[in-house]
């Protein structure tokens, strides 16, 4: 077809077929999932996981598998929506992770930043960039995105944590890199608990002690993660019968338990969870909590990012 007879098409129904045999579709045709919305619908769904559950499948993987065949040994939190098979959120994935007394986990990089949230450990250890820190009960950890990072056990008892990165916006995005150390576990060029990628479970609950509540999110900090500006970390405290006065918002987030016990109520689904618990709250959907006792949740997001393209919206 020439130009001409591309200009001269008799029905609107030949222009359609026409481009699209040239790979372009009209603007004003009505699509199953529509290009724009009065409001933000999110493809995701709340979800919760518990981790006593979890931690009886690691101590089952601690059996059956080792680090020479599962680099990491983990479970990935899958949002349970059709044809997904690994994001815990359209931006965000968590998972739970294990290491034996005595293992090591073989040193990589990655173009996704991710953290930890130590949830039972004793005697474990990570490796940044060189930088030899504790891994705690209650600490959490951070590992750039592009850091070299590796992880030990020194301890006796098994070691649990919960992991957090922005894998799916990063291959949403498509920059994604990764690369194992030449060496197989990189070299330790520094070590103490003082680290830049590590904040301790006793100044987390220093701060929130000294934290202001709001109505919304109780008392609050915020965890500074300047290079990884992807992911919004903050830790909740809630006093035991704390209920939030009920909102969403355009972010999605992940609460980790590291702390307490209590219910919430997401989008209409209860869900009551415990120490360890992962709760996986889609963007724009409204949210309830309810501390039965003193907890302590944690918070990660893709709000900055949000605020930073000026998509960040909040609603009561």
């Amino acid at each position: 077809m020439n130009l001409n007879d591309l200009q001269q098409l008799p029905s609107l129904d030949a222009l359609i077929k026409a481009i699209g045999e040239r790979n372009m579709t009209p603007g004003w045709l009505r699509r199953e999932r529509p290009i724009m919305t009065e409001e933000m619908r999110s493809a995701f769904v709340p979800a919760h996981w518990r981790y006593v559950e979890a931690k009886a499948a690691m101590q089952a993987a601690g059996r059956l598998i080792g680090t020479d065949l599962a680099e990491r040994r983990n479970f990935v939190m899958r949002n349970p929506i059709p044809g997904n098979d690994y994001a815990t959120l359209r931006t965000l994935i968590c998972a739970y992770q294990s290491i034996l007394p005595g293992e090591q986990a073989r040193t990589h990089r990655h173009s996704s930043h991710a953290l930890r949230v130590i949830l039972e450990s004793r005697g474990s250890y990570s490796v940044v960039d060189g930088h030899k820190h504790p891994m705690e009960s209650g600490d959490i950890v951070l590992t750039p995105g592009w850091c070299w990072h590796g992880h030990g056990h020194d301890g006796a008892e098994q070691a649990y944590w919960f992991d957090g990165l922005d894998v799916p916006l990063t291959q949403l995005l498509e920059p994604m890199f990764f690369e194992e150390h030449p060496a197989g576990f990189a070299p330790i060029t520094q070590t103490g608990a003082e680290s830049p990628f590590r904040f301790p479970w006793a100044e987390t609950q220093r701060r929130l002690a000294a934290a202001s509540a709001d109505e919304f999110f109780g008392r609050t900090i915020a965890l500074a993660a300047p290079t990884m500006p992807t992911i919004t970390l903050k830790v909740h405290g809630w006093d035991a019968g704390w209920r939030n006065r009920p909102y969403r918002h355009s972010a999605n987030t992940i609460h980790a338990v590291m702390q307490g016990r209590g219910s919430s109520t997401i989008g209409g689904q209860r869900f009551d969870w415990e120490f360890g618990d992962t709760l996986a709250i889609p963007a724009w959907t409204r949210i309830e909590h309810h501390a039965k006792e003193p907890s302590v949740l944690f918070a990660m997001s893709d709000e900055n990012l949000l605020r930073w393209a000026h998509y960040y919206r909040f609603d009561v």
